[in-house]
């Protein structure tokens, strides 16, 4: 018999002996009123029913009962009744995610199988990535992807906010960056920003869905866009011979940037008014943001010199701390002799690290922080596919198959980082090709979930549903559940979809 199948893979399921659980339009859902809203919509859109909380027939019931881990839930379902209890609001929620999967069809008819299910973590961090600053993307297209993601138990939004081709988020206290540097986007695209009160819409829908929004802004690199509002706080593009020779749209100061280059900006590192910009960018940023964290960037900055790099980090690491939010930077940052104490570390890389990319992700570790683990090659998400659509970029060792951005395994990526250092795993989907919500469900789905699986589940070594082969029959039998949410995904030749 086999199990029922769960995306990510669930610490412990069981299949119960005896007949399904049966969902018709007198199914009574009751319990906690917002779980029990959530679970309603659910099933309406997985199956056409529509239950209600005075139904008479079998009841699922939806509760809290605190306790255990953060986030964990357990669902037992049998023939009389669906019962789904969460540790706390977001283990409630993550269970009735799990039962939105569990559901198939039986002929005519909705079952639940028979089944228990005791489920939590890994990582307390479980993020995706969304870069609005190539391209921009409209507040209903984010809240429409964290829903998506959210369905995969991702419990963080990175909102790359920042780049070398637009500025996407109105401050008070800078009020040239939008005025002058958010109407353009690659390829001459229009660019677009949030309103203070767009981004508080953003942040209060990804909390209904228990997702906290990490807001990044890009610097002292990745700066352009600065400049058009504020020139006297950068320096002169500098511009790599690489670019001329690859035919690289090339920059120009005070004019939008539209091409895809990387490395030429920099804010200046010795005026003390970059730091004053700093404190005013990240200090409004930071009363906007209820979650912990604020994102500094610090990746490729190849027109900064290193010690100056470093100083730059260095300090506005410090003034984020001094906001009483963690600092999160790209892993550029981590041998900067005086990086905020505990600031966290992101790893680009690869999953064979180059070029002593490794050891700069240990710096962070030393310094009392912990790591955010994004291997480029395994889980960028806009790295195209072996085949499908013309979309997406190549250069992390590409295209990326589905199935080597599920074999990968968080402890082994770095040496003499273990679990206890690592504070999660996060998807990014860079948008230099990306322009629509198609473009963006296309291009996650279903490498997403391979992403949230490394997050969610035990590891590749602890669990019998680890491995590609459970993987790619699990996320396989999603098909239709995406289907009827609406998910536009790639149907990879690699999957072997289900049908109804």
């Amino acid at each position: 018999m086999s199990l029922p199948a769960v995306v990510p893979a669930p610490a412990s399921i069981e299949q119960a002996a005896g007949a399904p659980f049966r969902l018709s339009d007198s199914t009574r859902i009751e319990g906690e009123a917002d779980a029990a809203t959530a679970l309603t919509a659910l099933v309406e859109a997985r199956t056409g029913l529509s239950p209600a909380a005075n139904g008479g027939g079998p009841t699922v019931t939806v509760a809290i009962e605190r306790g255990g881990p953060a986030e964990s839930y357990r669902l037992v379902a049998d023939e009389a009744s669906v019962t789904i209890t969460g540790a706390d609001d977001a283990g409630l929620f993550y269970g009735v995610q799990t039962l939105g999967q569990l559901i198939a069809r039986d002929g005519d008819d909705w079952i639940v199988p028979a089944v228990s299910i005791d489920d939590a973590p890994r990582f307390a961090y479980r993020g995706v990535m969304l870069d609005v600053a190539r391209h921009f993307h409209s507040v209903e297209t984010v809240k429409a992807y964290i829903d998506d993601a959210a369905g995969l138990k991702f419990n963080a939004l990175h909102l790359h906010l920042s780049d070398d081709q637009g500025w996407r988020i109105e401050l008070h206290s800078r009020p040239k960056l939008t005025e002058l540097a958010a109407g353009s986007a690659v390829g001459g695209d229009a660019g677009g920003f949030y309103t203070r009160d767009d981004y508080r819409e953003i942040v209060e829908h990804a909390a209904s869905r228990h997702m906290i929004v990490v807001p990044e802004i890009d610097m002292p690199g990745h700066t352009h866009a600065v400049g058009l509002a504020y020139p006297e706080l950068v320096e002169e593009p500098v511009i790599a011979d690489h670019m001329r020779e690859d035919g690289s749209e090339l920059p120009e100061s005070g004019k939008h940037y539209g091409g895809i280059a990387v490395g030429f900006s920099s804010l200046k590192i010795h005026d003390e008014a970059t730091y004053d910009f700093a404190a005013d960018v990240f200090g409004e940023l930071a009363a906007m943001t209820p979650g912990p964290y604020l994102h500094l960037g610090g990746d490729e900055a190849l027109g900064t010199p290193d010690e100056d790099f470093a100083l730059f980090v260095s300090r506005v690491s410090g003034i984020i701390a001094d906001l009483g939010k963690t600092p999160v930077a790209w892993h550029e940052a981590g041998d900067a002799p005086d990086l905020a104490e505990a600031t966290v570390g992101q790893y680009w890389g690869f999953m064979r690290p180059t070029d002593g990319m490794d050891d700069k992700a240990r710096g962070f570790v030393r310094n009392g922080g912990r790591l955010i683990l994004s291997p480029a090659d395994a889980i960028y998400l806009d790295m195209q596919y072996p085949t499908g659509p013309q979309l997406g970029l190549t250069w992390a060792n590409g295209p990326t198959s589905v199935q080597r951005a599920y074999e990968w395994e968080p402890s082994t990526i770095l040496a003499d980082v273990d679990d206890s250092d690592i504070l999660g795993v996060e998807a990014p989907l860079w948008s230099e090709t990306i322009r629509t919500l198609d473009d963006i469900e296309t291009m996650a789905f279903p490498r997403i979930a391979a992403a949230a699986e490394a997050g969610w589940s035990p590891a590749t070594d602890a669990s019998e549903l680890r491995t590609w082969d459970s993987f790619r029959e699990r996320v396989g039998s999603l098909g239709p559940l995406w289907t009827s949410l609406g998910i536009g995904f790639h149907p990879s030749d690699e999957i072997d979809w289900a049908t109804e």
